[in-house]
């Protein structure tokens, strides 16, 4: 202890404010003190200034690792949630595992290239209805299809919430003749469900060789139950361009954009115009695109073409600019300002949308039917090595107006409901000849015209029953074709007028 009582005093009170207690404290006892200014205070002091350096050094220290503390509490949940997402690496390696595991202990023995193939269609087939994966074979397949021949049942079909629909039946085709309808839903072939497969792999189901049968069961809206449908597979001949004459009308029946299309309207329809009499014969134009899956884009942009003076006909607008273009129509018009109805209905998409759509915004055609199917993407086929193809969706399609018909369609101008086909009942009684004025017996003839007048008369008397009788066969084309009748009812100056305002 220090001798001085002032000084131990004063010793402890520094200690206590130093918080130096224990044996530091006997350390301190140095010699005798004089007064308040001992050599024990002294080193006292010195001890105390010591204390407090080192003290704010490690206060500093503290406060840097409450800081970091602080901050990772702060942003380590921000780092872990953006850790969270797995990175691709990653991801392929889960895949790596799954597929050893897969090959190693899966109940019976796999082929390793066809899991391969079903993962890479697994992954296009999730991005959209028509984006897939095309091995070998179907690409093959898909390329002799665009030629316009193949084996198959003739319909196009898509995939709507997990259902295979048909898009529509290919005219004279084992489908068409067999009665499948757009619109209509496939759920068994040969008795079995397709519920649940993928597009691909319902449609293999109903591939099979030329003669064979094959029986569907179809849901139809406005029929209460599925019923089924016999159909004969056969070889496809895709007729792209099938061309006649209505009276005075030249009526174009395009089934499908392929390689042939542009080529065959291109032959047939100045055929049609000679066989009718010339232009100066012809009313106009029917432009029929109903159950026209599509096809190739280019074929649509030079059949809108054929028709249009200028302007725009379709631009697409994919992620990147290279996806992304503007056709325009060149000019020359093979219909020479000649008045055109096109007819769509809802197996119309695509390519056919794509010509419905250019026509109707630039005036230069009447749309009749009912709405189209809504198609408005762009798929793009990319070969790959061993043969094999992707087809992936690369753009959307904008008409010149710039409207896209992706899952809208394109609408008519004037709305025609298709009536169903009266079923004939062997039963019934023949109608009633109706009879008139001049079957009576000793009616009084008329005097007022001539022989050529008569004869005309009666021409006119025939072709009104002819148009009668295609009313009852097809009533949307037979609509189509009173339009024209109409316009040049109303004589050349009022289609010449609507020409030049399309123009």
């Amino acid at each position: 202890m220090i001798e001085n009582p002032l000084a131990q005093e004063k010793l402890n009170e520094i200690t206590r404010d130093c918080g130096l207690f224990g044996p530091e404290t006997h350390y301190m006892q140095v010699g005798h003190v004089h007064g308040l200014i001992d050599p024990a205070l002294i080193k006292i002091r010195g001890q105390y200034k010591e204390w407090t350096m080192r003290n704010l050094f490690l206060a500093s220290v503290g406060g840097v690792m409450f800081g970091i503390l602080v901050a990772m509490q702060v942003s380590g949940p921000v780092i872990a949630q953006e850790n969270d997402k797995p990175s691709v690496y990653e991801q392929l390696d889960l895949f790596g595992d799954i597929f050893e595991r897969i090959r190693a202990q899966y109940v019976e023995e796999v082929d390793e290239g066809e899991l391969i193939e079903a993962a890479i269609d697994g992954m296009l087939t999730s991005l959209d209805p028509h984006s897939s994966y095309l091995s070998p074979d179907d690409a093959a397949a898909m390329r002799v299809q665009t030629r316009g021949e193949f084996g198959g049942l003739g319909i196009e079909v898509t995939q709507e919430d997990g259902f295979v629909k048909v898009v529509s039946p290919i005219d004279g085709t084992p489908a068409d003749e067999a009665g499948m309808q757009a619109g209509d839903f496939i759920t068994h072939v040969d008795g079995e469900s397709i519920l649940g497969l993928t597009l691909d792999e319902a449609v293999e189901m109903m591939r099979g060789p030329v003669g064979s049968e094959i029986v569907i069961t179809v849901v139809r809206e406005g029929e209460t139950e599925p019923f089924d449908v016999s159909i004969i597979r056969d070889t496809i001949k895709l007729t792209a361009v099938r061309s006649r004459i209505v009276g005075e009308t030249v009526v174009l029946r395009i089934t499908t954009f392929s390689d042939q299309t542009f080529p065959s309207l291109e032959e047939q329809l100045p055929q049609m115009v000679e066989e009718a009499g010339g232009l100066d014969a012809v009313n106009g134009f029917v432009i029929d695109l109903r159950n026209n899956p599509g096809g190739l884009l280019e074929q649509a942009v030079k059949v809108s073409d054929a028709f249009l003076e200028g302007g725009e006909i379709v631009s697409t607008r994919g992620r990147e600019l290279r996806d992304s273009g503007r056709f325009n129509a060149e000019a020359g018009d093979l219909a020479e300002g000649k008045p055109i109805v096109v007819l769509i209905n809802g197996g119309s998409a695509s390519a056919s949308e794509i010509v419905a759509g250019a026509l109707q915004d630039h005036r230069r055609a009447i749309v009749v039917g009912t709405k189209s199917f809504g198609k408005g993407s762009v798929q793009t086929v990319m070969p790959l090595r061993g043969e094999a193809a992707m087809r992936l969706t690369t753009a959307r399609y904008y008409t010149p107006s710039g409207r896209s018909i992706q899952a809208l369609g394109v609408s008519p101008d004037i709305i025609v409901q298709q009536p169903p086909r009266p079923e004939v009942d062997e039963t019934d009684e023949p109608q009633r000849q109706r009879r008139f004025e001049a079957d009576l017996r000793g009616s009084l003839s008329n005097d007022s015209l001539s022989e050529d007048e008569r004869r005309q008369i009666e021409e006119d008397r025939l072709r009104a029953e002819e148009s009668a009788e295609l009313r009852d066969e097809d009533y949307q084309l037979a609509y189509a074709i009173d339009i024209l009748k109409g316009i040049s009812t109303l004589g050349p100056e009022y289609a010449a007028a609507l020409a030049r305002q399309s123009n």
